[in-house]
């Protein structure tokens, strides 16, 4: 996929040989010379959430439930950009739902993640769009979705704290006005908050 830049501006190819010079390499030397082309490509691709639409993603992939027990989808790998630093962060998002009618394809839950997180983003912002995402494309009883992060702004700069993780989580619907539904979800995942 290749970034739509302005035409005003440079490639992001030629953004990055300035950027190269910049920070005090040579562009030119033997293993920089086709690192433009490669990051313009690897930022395609790391911002391919940009141009997906969700009605597309789920890909009439969305069928008439035969019962209305809870669903949850854990440990789906992902992998973001942080919007203020333009550094990786990653992690498992974990989403559960309480079927109304309709349930969604399996695979579809990672494809949400991955349009969303595909982006310049904070965790916090993903949460609540994969919420928001399922309780458009389902109508669920309730949507609940959490996410375990590692942020490398944290870890390769600022305080340097290697070991640190981020958990965010979006209820909505009986997951928020519930809590014995709420629990369950959470014993599902295997996440325990620990009350201080």
């Amino acid at each position: 996929m290749t970034l739509a830049l302005d035409k005003k501006t440079s490639s992001l190819a030629d953004l990055t040989r300035e950027w190269l010079e910049i920070v005090g390499e040579d562009p030119s030397r033997e293993g920089l010379l086709k690192t433009p082309e490669r990051v313009e490509k690897a930022w395609g691709y790391m911002t391919g959430g940009y141009g997906q639409e969700l009605h597309i993603v789920a890909n009439d992939a969305v069928f008439e439930a035969e019962g209305d027990g809870m669903v949850v989808v854990k440990d789906i790998e992902f992998y973001s950009m942080c919007e203020h630093h333009m550094l990786p962060f990653f992690g498992r998002a974990h989403i559960g739902y309480l079927p109304n009618k309709k349930i969604l394809g399996l695979s579809k839950f990672a494809r949400i993640t991955d349009m969303y997180s595909r982006r310049l983003q904070v965790q916090e912002r993903i949460t609540g769009q994969i919420a928001s995402a399922i309780q458009e494309l389902l109508e669920p009883k309730g949507v609940a979705v959490v996410l375990e992060g590692v942020h490398l702004c944290m870890a390769m700069r600022g305080v340097q704290k290697q070991q640190s993780s981020t958990t965010t989580s979006s209820m909505l619907g009986a997951f928020r006005e519930d809590s014995r539904t709420r629990a369950e979800f959470l014993e599902n995942i295997g996440h325990r908050f620990s009350a201080r």
